[in-house]
């Protein structure tokens, strides 16, 4: 039996070096570990922060639906009435008032409604915009309400009262679809000869004028966009306007003006035209004549005559197993050669047994041998 003989002090050494060396595994691995995880909460703490920033970007202004009021150019509660020669392009609307005065001289291109179904639609489709229109989270507000000599970029703009001397710019920065929404909690005052000028591919049909009372175009001014105003829009001399005029409970004023509706482009939806569908005419289906089949005549076939077999008399063996009469000894060898293969598994087992033992002395011997060399 092979001894330890390697000394004391030089095996301990070496298991010294195997536990440090193992713990120091131990310790890269839990490094490695806290390495990763910072890492992790490194990243995580970035893409929070990006998405905080990325949050707190105000959201653009989006158009609102007019419905059944896109199509008219003059929406009023009480009265519609005119003075020279205003032109009007679009329908006008009124309701639950009645009269709308002043045509002729004024002209007007499309429907004029009072009081019946068709204004009603366009009276309700008007106050839910400016509703939409009032509920809208400002973006910006407009300093003491002042407008003129600015430029405003698309958004929602708020301030308690608006009022616009000389030129307001409105840049919509390349987009066409760019929306403006302007809200006054007051009134909406422009002097004489003012101006709304849309560049940057604004459109008048992208531009509302949310108004909490009433709304005032001074002589001559150039306006662009729809004026919602709660209660009602006074028009002066040669003022025009290139969008709507809409008021929700009062009176529409006007004095040789000029309200054109804003180009539809694709940008700019309209209601489409009634379509009318044609239901086709009923086509009759002529289901042909019944087809009669003849059946064939039944065929008889003549099964030929069984033939009966004798069977002979005696006992039937089973396969392999003796003749009558040759003896009983069929399966004796079968028994042996089992008996044999039983002996032979016992053997083995035998021997398998011994080797296990044996490898287990040699293994309390050598444990036995290190502990007395150390």
């Amino acid at each position: 039996m092979r001894m330890n003989t390697e000394p004391k002090s030089h095996y301990q050494f070496r298991l010294n070096f195997w536990k440090i060396r193992g713990s120091h595994r131990r310790r890269s691995t839990y490094s490695g570990t806290r390495v990763g995880l910072g890492a992790l909460g490194v990243g995580a703490l970035a893409f929070i922060t990006l998405v905080a920033f990325s949050s707190d970007t105000a959201l653009a202004a989006t158009t609102l639906n007019l419905g059944s009021a896109a199509s008219y150019a003059v929406v009023a509660g009480s009265t519609i009435t005119n003075t020279g020669a205003s032109v009007i392009t679009g329908s006008v609307g009124l309701f639950p008032g009645t009269v709308i005065s002043g045509f002729p001289p004024g002209t007007v291109s499309g429907a004029t409604n009072a009081a019946n179904a068709a204004s009603l639609s366009a009276q309700s489709a008007s106050t839910a915009a400016y509703l939409v229109a009032a509920g809208d989270t400002p973006t910006a507000s407009v300093a003491g309400g002042i407008l003129g000599g600015t430029t405003l970029t698309p958004g929602v703009y708020h301030a308690p009262t608006m009022s616009l001397t000389g030129a307001l710019t409105l840049n919509g920065g390349g987009d066409s679809s760019a929306v403006f929404i302007i809200q006054s909690d007051s009134t909406l005052i422009t002097a004489s000869n003012s101006s709304v000028v849309l560049e940057g591919h604004a459109q008048a049909c992208n531009v509302f004028w949310q108004v909490g009372s009433s709304a005032t175009l001074g002589t001559a001014t150039t306006f662009m966009g729809t004026i919602l105003a709660l209660t009602s829009v006074a028009l002066n001399t040669g003022a025009s306007v290139v969008g709507r005029v809409m008021a929700q409970t009062g009176a529409v004023t006007l004095d040789d003006n000029a309200i054109t509706l804003p180009s539809i482009g694709t940008v700019c939806a309209t209601p489409p035209a009634t379509t009318t569908t044609t239901v086709p005419a009923t086509t009759t289906t002529t289901v042909p004549a019944t087809t009669t089949t003849t059946i064939p005549a039944t065929t008889t076939t003549t099964v030929p005559a069984t033939t009966a077999t004798t069977k002979v008399a005696g006992t039937i063996l089973p396969v392999g197993a003796p003749g009558t009469g040759e003896g009983g000894t069929g399966g004796s060898g079968s028994s042996l050669l089992g008996l044999i293969g039983f002996g032979a598994f016992g053997v083995a087992a035998a021997a398998a047994s011994v080797a296990v033992r044996s490898r287990h002395q040699r293994g309390r011997d050598s444990s036995s041998g290190l502990t007395r060399g150390s």
